[in-house]
């Protein structure tokens, strides 16, 4: 036997008692990840007993959050992350600028040096990407309107912090600390600034003109095998290479290399295949990035400091969180979506552990403040559970107290109701579409061949309005929201089509759908083959699995049902 079983020990130790505590805090009503998180605070060098390598932890960590990104890119396009670039890219930066004024100016009232601050107030400024991940999937919201919009908000962050993260060592010097040059002269800022743009530039379009080609063709040769372990493997494979290259050649992270992977991935019409393939894995490495985090806390910065732990929470939770709800709400979206993205946004990880490591290693940072962003970590990733679990009941008693809020709600928008001129044929026996994504766009253009008037409800504001320039009948909101379905004229619509896996609320639309109009015809798409099946035995819905060839199949559907109706009895 070998002596050296570091490895073994570590994978060992980390998924057997994250499995104890998970099911204990499972047990107590807790978040699994709360149990993860302690079996990490066990095993880490900061409690006695069993010490667990930090250094194979944290690569095994790495390779959890690589799965995860790339299993986010299988189920996010680029068409994804463009229909929401005009509120995740400003809203992002003004919500890192905001963070970072609030985590900066603590620190400068505790008495540190503007560099300290700055780097501090920036770790505190960045989300978890993994930690979203998991909230989004348990809530069935992943590949909802809102979710893009947060993991497109979450992708232009980490874009930045890349950014940050190289400008960094030749900034430490004039920022208080120590220049990383290796002794020599260093770069000038613009060349380094130039130097960084043009590397991230090179890779996007590497990957969105060459990999969007290539990989699916590997994809599909590999496919044609016929041999499932080489699928798996094949996936496995391109996830940790490309994130790996990525690193290596264009000096991007790890999971934004994955992330763009996932997406040129995205292309294959096995895409889907691909996602439930490396499920299994994807959650046993998030696992192991949990209790790695755990590994990091040392509990006692919660006695020697805690009124500084606490305020260093309120700016994770309360400011960062209150910021961004007002950005999304600026940017005139409903109160829901500005409450998730508040949520998703109530934490931070990987990218807070990087800034603060790489802080200290430059003379910039404190060890004290890289304590105080592992315990703020820490506790808001154990708290971010709780506050997506209040959104609903917030949402329900800000409608019941606050004129403001009920003022946000109304629906004085006019891209919230069709316009007076809208033609009679779109307002009786047509096709009620929510959602215009890849399969709502493919649904729409089988309709428009059959001459099937539609009326599209979508929550994407310029979605509704290139549409409406287009001429063609669209309605801007939530379809779980009634009003949005009575504007679509849902009480005289002849099918109900939802070809958007909102899981959440789809049970809602039908409700509404069938209380207004008990005749109407419904259709549903769906991700997921157990929800699909409550679905059909609980409402009573004809439901479709996946995209491409199923959003063929649910178009033709859809129209032998518009068909058959408009014939006289």
């Amino acid at each position: 036997m070998p002596h050296s079983v570091s490895l073994i020990n570590t994978i060992a130790a980390g998924l057997g008692l994250a499995l104890v505590f998970g099911f204990l805090a499972a047990k107590l009503r807790l978040p699994a990840l709360v149990g993860y998180l302690l079996a990490g605070v066990i095993i880490g060098p900061f409690t006695p007993g069993f010490v667990a390598d930090a250094g194979i932890a944290a690569q095994l960590a790495e390779i959890g959050v690589m799965l995860l990104m790339f299993g986010v890119g299988l189920h996010f396009s680029l068409d994804d992350l463009l229909a929401v670039r005009k509120i995740a890219l400003p809203g992002a930066l003004a919500q890192i600028a905001v963070a970072t004024l609030l985590g900066g100016g603590l620190a400068m009232w505790w008495g540190w040096s503007p560099g300290a601050a700055l780097v501090f107030g920036l770790a505190l400024s960045v989300a978890s990407t993994v930690v979203l991940l998991r909230a989004l999937e348990s809530l069935g919201i992943l590949d909802s309107f809102t979710g893009r919009i947060a993991i497109g908000w979450l992708v232009v962050e980490d874009l930045a912090m890349v950014l940050v993260l190289v400008l960094m060592p030749p900034l430490a010097g004039a920022l208080g600390g120590t220049p990383d040059n290796g002794g020599g002269p260093a770069d000038p800022l613009w060349q380094t600034l130039g130097l960084t743009l043009l590397q991230v530039g090179g890779f996007v379009a590497l990957m969105l003109v060459v990999g969007r080609r290539v990989f699916p063709w590997i994809l599909w040769q590999v496919t044609r095998t016929g041999s499932r372990e080489l699928f798996t493997l094949c996936v496995v494979a391109a996830a940790v290479s490309i994130a790996f290259a990525s690193a290596a050649l264009f000096g991007v992270s790890f999971a934004l290399g994955a992330f763009f992977a996932g997406m040129v991935m995205r292309e294959s019409q096995f895409s889907h295949r691909a996602a439930q393939e490396s499920l299994p894995l994807r959650d046993a490495f998030a696992v192991l990035f949990f209790v790695s985090v755990g590994m990091l806390f040392d509990p006692s910065v919660l006695i020697d400091r805690p009124l500084q732990v606490l305020a260093v929470v309120g700016v994770i939770v309360l400011g960062k969180s209150l910021a961004a709800c007002a950005l999304v709400l600026v940017f005139r979206y409903p109160l829901a979506t500005a409450l998730t993205v508040s949520a998703s946004l109530a934490q931070i990880g990987e990218f807070s552990f990087i800034l603060a490591g790489l802080g200290v290693s430059l003379g910039l940072l404190p060890v004290e403040g890289q304590s105080l962003v592992l315990a703020g970590a820490l506790i808001s990733i154990a708290t971010n559970p709780l506050w997506f679990s209040l959104i609903a009941p917030m949402q329900k008693w800000l409608h019941a107290h606050s004129s403001f809020a009920r003022k946000l709600e109304s629906r004085s928008d006019p891209l919230a109701e069709l316009p007076m001129t809208t033609e009679a044929k779109y307002l009786s026996k047509q096709v009620v579409l929510v959602g215009y994504g890849r399969v709502g766009r493919r649904i729409a253009a089988e309709l428009d061949a059959n001459d099937i008037p539609y009326v599209v409800a979508e929550q994407n504001r310029e979605l509704v309005e290139k549409l409406r320039e287009a001429g063609i009948a669209a309605v801007w909101g939530d379809a779980a929201d009634p009003a949005v379905l009575i504007q679509a004229h849902i009480a005289r619509a002849r099918v109900l089509v939802v070809a958007t896996p909102d899981t959440l609320n789809v049970r809602q639309m039908i409700e509404t759908a069938r209380t207004l109009n008990p005749a109407i015809q419904t259709v549903i798409r769906s991700h997921n083959e157990q929800e699909a099946k409550l679905l059909t035995q609980e409402t009573a819905v004809t439901v479709f699995l996946g995209e491409h060839e199923l959003a063929q199949a649910m178009a033709r559907d859809v129209v032998q049902r518009a068909v058959s109706m408009a014939v006289p009895a």
